[in-house]
C-alpha cells in the first residue's frame, strides 16, 4: 500500500485529493492547524496530524510524529496555502513573509523531507498545488502571486533533479475554485468572475482530486515537470 501526504486537508481541494487518494487505497495522511481539524480528517478515515507550516516548532513535532508511524511516503501533495490580501503600498513585511512561509518555503520543506523516502523506494510523486494568480498576477496578491510562482519554478527545478529516479514533479494551478478560500474574497463580485471565464463557473474541488489522482497514477509516469492549468478557460 502506498502512502500518501497531504497537507491542509480538511478542506477543499486538499480535503477533495485526500479523499480520493483514500478510495484508490492509499494510506493518506493529512495535515490540519487545529485538533478539530485532526478530529476531522480521523473521522473521515485519514490519519490527521497537527502542522502549521508558519512554525518551525510545529515542523519539527509533526516529522517526529511522521517518524513515529515508520512509514514510506511516496506521494506528497503540498496544497496547505494561506492568503494576507493587501496592495504593496500597504502590505507589512509580516504579510509578505507568513505568505512565503506557509506557500513556498514549505514545498521545500517537506519535498526535502520526504525525497529522502521516494529514493529509497525508487517511486515517487510530488503535486505542488500553485494557482493561476502566479500566471497572471492579482491586484492586491503580489505575495500569493509571488509564492506560488516561485512553487512553479522548483517544481521544474526539481523535475530536473530527481528525475533519473523515477520521481516525478508537477503543478497544478486552479482558477477560481469553489472553496472557503473563494468565498472569502470580501468585496469580490462572483458574477462578474463568472463572466470572464468561458465555462461560465467556478471549478469543484473534485475536478481538481481527478487530475492529481492521474498525476499520481502510473499512467502519468511520463508527465514531470509540467505546471497543468485547471481554470475553465480563465487562462489560456
Amino acid at each position: 500500500m502506498k502512502t500518501a501526504l497531504i497537507t491542509g486537508a480538511t478542506r477543499g481541494i486538499g480535503n477533495a485529493i485526500a479523499l480520493h487518494l483514500k478510495n484508490e487505497g492509499f494510506r493518506v495522511l493529512g495535515t490540519a492547524t487545529s485538533s478539530e481539524g485532526v478530529s476531522k480528517l480521523e473521522e473521515e478515515g485519514i490519519e490527521g496530524l497537527a502542522l502549521d507550516l508558519n512554525s518551525a516548532e510545529s515542523k519539527e513535532k509533526f516529522w517526529e510524529q511522521v517518524e513515529k508511524k515508520e512509514v514510506q511516503i511516496s506521494v506528497l501533495v503540498n496544497n496547505a496555502g494561506i492568503t494576507r490580501d493587501n496592495i504593496v503600498l500597504r502590505m507589512s513585511e509580516d504579510e509578505w513573509l507568513d505568505i512565503m512561509n506557509v506557500n513556498l518555503n514549505s514545498a521545500f520543506y517537506l519535498s526535502k523531507k520526504v525525497l529522502k523516502m521516494m529514493l529509497k523506494l525508487k517511486w515517487g510523486r510530488i503535486i505542488n498545488i500553485t494557482s493561476t494568480s502566479a500566471s497572471i498576477g492579482n491586484k492586491g496578491q503580489s505575495n500569493y502571486s509571488a509564492a506560488k510562482a516561485g512553487v512553479e519554478a522548483f517544481t521544474k527545478s526539481l523535475a530536473r533533479e530527481v528525475g533519473s529516479r523515477n520521481i516525478t514533479i508537477n503543478s497544478i494551478a486552479p482558477g477560481f475554485i469553489d472553496t472557503d478560500m473563494t468565498q472569502q474574497n470580501d468585496g469580490v463580485n462572483t458574477d462578474e468572475l463568472i463572466k470572464e471565464i468561458p465555462l461560465g463557473r467556478f471549478g469543484k474541488p473534485d475536478e481538481v482530486a481527478h487530475l492529481a489522482s492521474f498525476l499520481c497514477s502510473e499512467e502519468a509516469s511520463y508527465i514531470t515537470g509540467q505546471i497543468i492549468h485547471i481554470n475553465g478557460g480563465l487562462y489560456m
